[in-house]
């Protein structure tokens, strides 16, 4: 901590995160909108059961690693920002319309343009400019009116507040449920047989829990001059984009690192694979779509406090209070915009 400055190794922190997580992309196939797709559509619910071993190594990982006293997800601005119930569900319903529309989430996007994707980079330079458009912009003053951030009071966290009422271990109430999650993934027999995707996506899971644990180890070192962080990808967005642009907001961090990491992965994922390819929006009308959902994004994932990844995965490992219901409505908000681009709100 004398010799390389705290930002540093954050980013360092999230670089090696992110390039975790732009493998597990591109080699296990983890997508949020590609999942809905599939399973809606396409009935064919792997990439769906996928997200259960994501989720179910991660909220272990990270509740074991709390209990031996090397992670402090409490210390996450999911546990210390007060819940705003309608920012959750309207921030996450307009973030999933916008998924839709724009063909991927955030991380998603970062994935495909690693992948060699120009259209995915005009969508996450959007998403950059639109999260911080809502959160220090034009837009703030409104969103600030309307959804007002608080410190929170009390546990944020549904496993903290029952163990704050029973005197049990937060441990002890996280653990079931990242079994069960787990368990539920692991008995889809179509799953099962693809091994490569289950380890990829226990890798996905592993690496929300290295970077909380990295950034714990950090901000005790800095002495708070870090904050505990794990991955997202709506301001962590602008926030690489303003310093890759002039070096300042905050300097290097670790969503400059997170982002590099994603990638950097994707990339490399798509090399072995054999799947990089230059590709270009030939249709005015799908980049103008794109455009406008990569907006919502922008201004949801803000609004809602992260993204699919940032309150889909890193909120719910923690088990957070708002992330089950900011992925419902996520998910709401996808499969609603998936219904109109394929069926166009037509009766059954």
């Amino acid at each position: 901590m004398e010799t390389v400055p705290a930002g540093v190794l954050a980013a360092m922190a999230g670089l090696v995160g992110g390039l975790v997580l732009g493998l597990a992309a591109r080699l296990g196939d983890f997508c949020t909108l590609g999942a809905l797709e599939s399973a809606v559509y396409g009935d064919d619910q792997r990439r769906l059961r996928l997200w259960g071993v994501v989720l179910g190594v991660a909220m272990i990982g990270t509740f074991v690693a709390e209990a031996l006293g090397i992670a402090e997800p409490t210390a996450t601005f999911y546990h210390t920002v007060a819940w705003n119930p309608a920012a959750s569900i309207l921030g996450g319903l307009v973030f999933g319309y916008g998924m839709a529309m724009a063909g991927n989430c955030g991380f998603g996007a970062l994935v495909r343009f690693g992948g060699g994707d120009l259209r995915s980079l005009v969508v996450v330079v959007v998403i950059g400019i639109f999260a911080f458009v809502t959160l220090s912009g034009p837009l703030a003053p409104l969103r600030d009116a309307l959804f007002p951030q608080g410190t929170a009071t009390g546990p944020q966290g549904i496993a903290h507040w029952l163990a704050a009422r029973t005197g049990l271990s937060p441990l002890a109430f996280a653990l079931p449920v990242g079994l069960a999650l787990l368990g539920s993934a692991i008995a889809h027999a179509p799953l099962r047989r693809q091994r490569v995707k289950i380890v990829w996506g226990a890798a996905a899971g592993l690496s929300v829990v290295w970077c909380l644990v990295a950034t714990t180890w950090i901000s005790r070192a800095s002495f708070g001059e870090i904050g505990v962080e794990g991955p997202s990808f709506t301001a962590p967005m602008g926030r690489t984009i303003i310093f890759f642009m002039t070096s300042t907001a905050g300097g290097i961090t670790f969503s400059v690192g997170l982002v590099a990491g994603v990638l950097a992965g994707a990339f490399s994922g798509s090399m072995i694979r054999g799947l990089f390819r230059w590709e270009a929006c030939e249709d005015p009308r799908e980049l103008g779509r794109q455009v406008s959902g990569a907006a919502l994004m922008g201004i949801g994932g803000t609004l809602a406090l992260g993204c699919s990844v940032g309150q889909g995965v890193t909120a719910m490992a923690t088990l957070a209070v708002s992330a089950p219901v900011t992925l419902a409505a996520i998910v709401a908000g996808g499969l609603l915009g998936l219904r109109q681009l394929i069926g166009g709100f037509q009766p059954d």
